[in-house]
């Protein structure tokens, strides 16, 4: 009986565990999703985009990971405290197909970082294109750019070179640059080509491939966590399974 309370305990304290990660991936792929509008909607001006607006679906993935998570960590403390050979058994081959799914997945990940900047690297041409087109002209555009460098303290695609003979340059800016090419400690009222090259922020490309890569790397990390709480909790169903068998 003192084995068998402890098990309990452990199997409780395991499933806890899965439950609290589904939740936070839950949480992960939901912000993603509501993060990567702006990202889609400078995709959509960007010719020949479609496979790395295909990246962004990732968040569905991620929703559907943690719900299913969330529903296995219930289902193991109620079968531990109810001793259901049938809840154990149905918990540890859902654990068990879920397991080899995010090892499976956790690799992918690895591997995405590399991925990621060969699409980010193929689109420049492609991106900048766009900028010099309707940076200043296309409403939208302009606007998520503008959102998009002040969120991620960058300046253009690569740099502030990329809006060079842009409508907004030409026209609106009168050789002026965007504000947040220029770093608001040294820089005038108004932000010129001196005072840009002065400022040297960085571009998109570079924030938003750190970006990737911090993300992949912590997903990749909690799955592998996630993985060894997996194994402990199957050990334990199982053990569990064979004593209910046993005092039946």
């Amino acid at each position: 009986m003192c084995c068998s309370g402890f098990l309990k305990i452990m199997m409780f304290i395991f499933n806890g565990g899965i439950f609290l990660a589904g939740a936070v991936i839950l949480g992960v792929g939901i912000w993603v999703q509501v993060d990567s509008n702006s990202f889609l909607d400078i995709l959509d001006e960007v010719e020949d985009a479609s496979s790395l607006s295909q990246l962004v679906n990732v968040s569905y993935l991620l929703i559907a990971v943690g719900a299913v998570l969330l529903v296995i960590g219930f289902l193991g403390c109620c079968g531990a405290i109810r001793e259901s050979k049938c809840m154990l058994l149905t918990f540890f081959s859902i654990v068990l197909i879920i397991f080899l799914i995010e090892v499976a997945g956790a690799i992918v990940l690895f591997v995405f970082k590399d991925v990621a900047g060969e699409l980010l690297q193929e689109l420049e041409k492609n991106v900048q294109k766009t900028i010099v087109n309707n940076y200043g002209k296309n409403e939208k555009l302009t606007s998520v750019w503008n959102n998009t460098m002040e969120e991620l303290k960058c300046c253009g695609y690569r740099n502030y070179t990329d809006f060079t003979d842009s409508p907004f340059y030409n026209n609106g800016g009168k050789g002026l640059y965007p504000t947040p090419c220029c770093n608001s400690t040294i820089s005038t009222d108004t932000c010129n080509e001196n005072t840009a090259k002065k400022a040297n922020i960085d571009g998109c490309f570079d924030k938003l491939l750190q970006l990737i890569e911090d993300n992949a790397l912590v997903i990749a990390g909690v799955a592998m966590g996630i993985a060894a709480l997996e194994i402990a909790a199957m050990v334990v169903s199982m053990v569990l399974y064979c004593k209910a068998g046993k005092d039946r």
